[in-house]
């Protein structure tokens, strides 16, 4: 008897397997009118966010960033790359970073993230990964515009606990929205399908 050829390589194989057992609830098909009244919603919110900014005035001697203020960080002026820019080859993990997570087409703050290794964070398994792929489709069987990007600031601490710390003012500053502390601003549509 003849052992015969498998149409998948291993690794295939393995992501079958895998998939077979990730419980993929569908997400609740939002309206139109629902999803346009929530972005609005958010889109508000951060608008006077940026309108009400403190002016910052800025000194001939300032070396270093100014770490412990989260005033200072305009996610919106970030340079901005595909979100499944973690598929790249880097030459090395990266470096301490605050990100933020866009929808550069209503100009929405998504989620704001810390990691100490910037080129490597998104590799694996990451919620944020699963409330963007559900917020891009609730957008498709309406035929609205969606462009989610990121934006990595490079000179967060690298020491952990101030990056945390300036991570949550910015979560509660901004009220990102798949921040799981801002669930009870702005709900949770885009949660659905548990891993």
């Amino acid at each position: 008897m003849t052992d015969q050829p498998s149409l998948f390589s291993d690794d295939q194989l393995h992501q079958i397997r895998a998939s077979r057992f990730r419980s993929r609830e569908p997400v609740a098909q939002i309206s139109a009118y629902a999803l346009k009244s929530w972005k609005q919603r958010v889109h508000n919110f951060q608008d006077q966010i940026q309108l009400s900014a403190p002016v910052q005035q800025g000194s001939l001697f300032d070396l270093a960033p100014p770490h412990a203020d989260p005033d200072s960080i305009d996610p919106f002026q970030l340079p901005q790359q595909n979100t499944e820019f973690w598929k790249g080859a880097f030459e090395d993990v990266g470096v301490a970073a605050l990100y933020f997570v866009l929808d550069q087409t209503d100009s929405l703050l998504l989620y704001v993230g810390e990691t100490c290794h910037s080129n490597t964070r998104w590799k694996g398994e990451h919620d944020c990964k699963r409330y963007l792929q559900n917020y891009v489709a609730a957008h498709r069987p309406h035929d609205l515009s969606v462009a989610v990007s990121i934006g990595f600031w490079r000179d967060a601490p690298a020491e952990t606990k101030p990056r945390q710390q300036l991570e949550q003012a910015l979560i509660q500053k901004w009220r990102a929205p798949f921040n799981k502390e801002n669930w009870r601003h702005w709900g949770t549509p885009f949660v659905g399908g548990k891993k």
